[in-house]
């Protein structure tokens, strides 16, 4: 006996596509629990329909067959330091691909054996943090690949380095002195123009009281200009300049800072070429909203579900079957 499909019953076959479609559209905006609440269904019922929605959003978008610039980062799991990589296209600005259980290179060969042979030559740019891993597996799989050092990965080490300087000027200044470092961790590390009046008077008076961290403050406010060349020899110029004033400086954490973007420099400078200057915020951007998606979804430890939900976060509603 052969059985006829009905288009317009969902995956589910308790319910028809537009209900389902319904309650897809109300979880984008509402957590599985009240959706429920609101529907007189259970949260079983509400996330096995969520899920296949999410497919069917995923179904309909697939990953561009010609792949020209790729975003790759490492998202934070769970506590005890599990990982998943999520690759982005810098040219739709949305995620395509997230999984591994880690961040090893053979974490990151899984997205290159998804995406094909032919997805792989076509790319022309990465953009990632400095972790060999992710640059061994991308040459590797994609030798054409032109590989860009995210500038906000970048600029987290200078920030480390410049909470190094303030710990260590907090030890070593007198009990009189500490007063005016003591509590300014998060005034240094933000840009002046976030700060309100309080924050901006306590950096004046703390710039003010020791040289050090004065001197290691403008190094770090000044340092973003490196990404507004399209030039690298002007680039190059900017950065030698910059590592001058660290003489007798007696900054060791910029220091060492420095020489990290000597060993990296060709994977930093790329990005002043004008073919390669793709959106570097957007990965930055698209790790924040994973976090926004963790904390409304907390407690569920289903991969598959969160990866859906991180896929659809970029993409419009499911089309509706043509049937």
């Amino acid at each position: 006996m052969k059985r006829e499909t009905l288009a317009w019953l969902a995956s589910s076959k308790r319910f028809t596509e537009r209900f389902e479609q319904a309650i897809g559209r109300q979880c984008r905006e509402m957590s599985i629990a009240r959706v429920a609440e609101l529907n007189r269904l259970s949260w079983d019922q509400v996330q096995r329909i969520e899920k296949n929605y999410m497919r069917r959003i995923v179904e309909q978008h697939p990953p561009s067959e010609n792949l020209r610039a790729i975003g790759i980062d490492e998202v934070s799991i769970s506590k005890g330091h599990t990982y998943a990589i999520v690759v982005a296209d810098m040219d739709q600005q949305r995620p395509i691909w997230i999984g591994g259980e880690g961040r090893k290179e053979e974490d990151m060969d899984l997205f290159f054996k998804e995406m094909g042979a032919g997805r792989a030559k076509s790319i022309q740019l990465a953009v990632m943090d400095m972790w060999k891993p992710f640059r061994n597996s991308t040459l590797s799989h994609a030798p054409s690949a032109q590989i860009v050092f995210d500038k906000f990965h970048v600029l987290n080490h200078l920030s480390k380095a410049m909470d190094d300087v303030r710990r260590r000027e907090y030890k070593r200044v007198s009990e009189k002195e500490r007063r005016f470092i003591k509590g300014q961790r998060y005034t240094l590390l933000s840009n002046r123009e976030n700060l309100d009046l309080d924050g901006r008077r306590s950096l004046k008076l703390l710039l003010k009281a020791n040289s050090r961290i004065h001197k290691a403050y403008l190094l770090k406010e000044s340092f973003g200009q490196l990404w507004s060349y399209n030039n690298p020899a002007w680039a190059r110029k900017f950065f030698e300049n910059w590592k001058a004033q660290l003489r007798w400086s007696r900054l060791e954490p910029f220091q060492k800072f420095a020489e990290m973007i000597e060993r990296h420099w060709d994977g930093i400078i790329s990005y002043c070429h004008p073919e390669h200057k793709v959106s570097l915020g957007f990965m930055e951007g698209l790790n924040n909203k994973i976090r926004v998606i963790q904390r409304r979804a907390y407690g569920i430890r289903d991969r598959e579900y969160l990866r859906l939900k991180v896929l659809t976060s970029f993409l419009p509603d499911a089309k509706k079957d043509p049937h």
